[in-house]
């Protein structure tokens, strides 16, 4: 038996009617909660992650409910990502700075990023205990500086009862 995926962000549930028609990317997509809820609408989702059992759990759980997911299991930094192809890319609880410029460009024109991840003071959590995985303020949307910001937010915010500190955007490509 598989752990079910866990409640999606609502951050991200709240802007994606914000989302244009057409293919969108969950990136780090782990057990799926977002890749699920989004195929839900009818879309069709491309869930990228590099943990092998989440992958084949999530691309069984999306055949058992008939919903349009293709799972790639594939490490990003070695799998470029194809440009101006996603209607929709979701980015949650995963940080690759690199990555940035990537994801920017892989958006078609008026496509949304929503991203959301750890920022700094999440490190007095103990959770993650890397700095280089968590946001400094006002780090994320200089991240995206080239992409139309329609929503940010930065700080603490109540998940599952307990506080965790996130920084959250949801951006358009021009």
């Amino acid at each position: 038996m598989t752990e079910e995926p866990g409640a999606p962000s609502p951050f991200v549930v709240d802007h994606l009617p914000l989302a244009p028609p057409g293919p969108a990317l969950d990136v780090a997509c782990g057990r799926g909660r977002h890749a699920l809820v989004i195929a839900a609408t009818g879309r069709r989702v491309e869930a990228i992650d590099r943990d092998v059992e989440r992958c084949r759990a999530l691309a069984a759980r999306a055949r058992g409910a008939r919903l349009p997911i293709d799972v790639a299991c594939a490490d990003l930094e070695r799998s470029p990502l194809p440009l101006g192809r996603y209607a929709l890319i979701v980015n949650t609880l995963y940080l690759d700075r690199h990555l940035a410029d990537a994801l920017a460009r892989a958006l078609r024109p008026g496509g949304l990023l929503l991203f959301e991840t750890f920022s700094r003071n999440q490190l007095l959590t103990g959770h993650p205990r890397n700095p280089c995985f968590v946001l400094a303020p006002g780090e994320l949307p200089r991240l995206f500086g080239g992409l139309q910001m329609l929503a940010h937010r930065d700080g603490p915010v109540e998940r599952d009862g307990r506080v965790v500190h996130l920084a959250s955007l949801a951006a358009r490509a021009p």
